[in-house]
């Protein structure tokens, strides 16, 4: 059986080759195929954006968050930096981004795309969200896209969400959710692990794990809904952290 530290180590390959291969969203039975990121973005904001920053998500949580001039913002998986430069630009100077990856490749990309827009409000930190590099009550609201379901320990991921959140921060993840529990041969199936749809949860179990890690107003809107031969589908998970 591969440990979760296995697990980890071979999506993080994957990601690495697909970013490589400027593979833009993911491959095949992938959490956002057929809704690349021409379909989830602004056209200006994608006009605007360097060559190469692509992105493997399923949604556009910063433009959920309804992020404000001066906040300080984390995203969980960053990846080559997309989501992290969109929040960069709407927070401004007066406020900052960090996103935390544990592909070195995406740190590296990501960190040269905000050089080539002149960006001085964000970093990228490479490390694990299930332990974040961050320190108590350090941000304002926490973002993730297409991400949270390639954690084995998505209790940890909540966890350390609410730890690292100020007392009223905000919570705001795209991703996918499953309309019942994948079976042992779908978990055992790495392309469907990584490509963000078994490792997911169903929709009840992933509120229950939002709301306990302490977050409160935990709600669930779906984005897109499942086709007919689909056991998932992309939603906006959304709570707050109490005052």
């Amino acid at each position: 059986m591969t440990s979760p530290q296995e697990l980890k180590s071979r999506i993080s390959e994957i990601y690495a080759q697909q970013l490589r291969d400027r593979d833009g969203c993911c491959d095949g039975a992938a959490c956002c195929e057929g809704s690349g990121s021409e379909g989830i973005y602004p056209a200006e904001l994608l006009e605007r954006m360097p060559e190469g920053t692509v992105t493997f998500g399923c949604g556009s949580p910063v433009a959920l968050a309804s992020l404000r001039p001066g906040e300080r913002v984390l995203d969980l998986g960053s990846g080559a930096g997309l989501d992290c430069l969109f929040a960069a630009q709407q927070v401004g100077a007066e406020g900052s981004v960090i996103g935390v990856d544990f592909t070195q490749d995406m740190i590296d990309r990501a960190t040269r795309n905000a050089a080539k827009l002149g960006l001085t409000n964000v970093s990228f930190r490479l490390g694990d969200i299930e332990a974040l590099p961050l320190e108590n009550a350090s941000v304002d609201a926490v973002i993730s896209n297409c991400v949270v379901n390639l954690a084995p320990d998505k209790a940890a991921v909540f966890r350390e969400a609410f730890r690292v959140l100020s007392p009223g921060g905000r919570l705001m993840v795209s991703d996918i959710v499953l309309t019942r529990p994948a079976t042992e041969e779908e978990m055992a199936d790495l392309a469907l692990l990584a490509g963000c749809i078994s490792g997911s949860l169903p929709v009840t179990e992933y509120l229950d794990q939002v709301r306990a890690a302490g977050f409160e107003e935990a709600r669930l809107e779906v984005e897109h809904e499942a086709e007919a031969d689909q056991f998932w589908f992309s939603a906006a998970i959304s709570a707050v952290k109490p005052l």
